[in-house]
């Protein structure tokens, strides 16, 4: 399922809901997304999954009435909030983003629970997360997958609505071009000139970044999904 194609791949992207995981999963199911099992991290989060062909969606929060777990996520805003890139080598990645002047914190093992044919199973990840974002308004890190099998499962990625893969991502900045050469030096890649804009061209997928000169801070705007007909839709969040 997953390989290296020479360009940095687009792992995931988090939609923060808070405290409010059980409350909005229904609102997701009723689009017709089959989201995965509930499942807690080693660090206190909580999450479910909406997975793809070779991506997902990872709908993040902590139990209702807990403190926020995990001090990076403490003041994260409802909604479409978080970029997470692909990495095969945690180490390697923790090397050039600190070469490149990157504030980034030793490489860290996360692991949850997972259903796999049946047995539980911890599904294990290796992060390289920044001591400093590097762009105000947008978390983001990166992820190497130890366990793959535990989250790219057949059952998971049959979404009743025909749900086949991310498609694009947009954000909006006042410095568009400078946001997405930011953006475009974290993933390794060289941006492009695009409709009113600039495009960050990962493996399998777009991060659009268009001018908006209200935009005080760089928003991440919208998620575009394609159906397994072609079909694009925006991902309607409920937040």
């Amino acid at each position: 399922m997953l390989h290296s194609v020479g360009r940095t791949e687009f792992d995931h992207a988090v939609v923060m809901v808070r405290d409010r995981l059980d409350a909005l999963a229904p609102h997701y199911e009723r689009q017709g997304f089959h989201l995965s099992d509930k499942a807690v991290h080693n660090l206190g989060s909580c999450n479910r999954l909406i997975v793809l062909e070779g991506t997902y969606v990872e709908l993040l929060g902590w139990p209702p009435g807990a403190p926020p777990a995990r001090k990076e996520i403490a003041d994260s805003p409802f909604g479409l909030e978080a970029l997470v890139f692909r990495t095969y080598d945690a180490e390697a990645t923790y090397k050039r983003l600190q070469d490149a002047g990157f504030a980034v914190n030793p490489v860290q093992e996360l692991t949850r629970p997972a259903m796999l044919d049946g047995q539980e199973v911890q599904a294990r990840f290796h992060t390289v997360r920044f001591a400093e974002q590097p762009l105000p308004g947008i978390r983001m890190y990166f992820c190497r997958h130890l366990t793959p099998e535990c989250v790219w499962s057949p059952e998971l990625m049959a979404h009743p609505n025909g749900a086949r893969s991310l498609h694009r991502i947009d954000a909006r900045a006042a410095d568009a071009r400078g946001v997405a050469e930011r953006l475009a030096l974290v993933a390794g890649v060289t941006v492009e000139a695009a409709n009113g804009g600039w495009d960050v061209p990962l493996a399998n997928l777009r991060i659009h970044v268009q001018q908006d000169d209200t935009a005080q801070t760089p928003v991440l705007s919208t998620l575009t999904l394609e159906n397994r007909d072609g079909a694009h839709y925006t991902l309607d969040t409920g937040l």
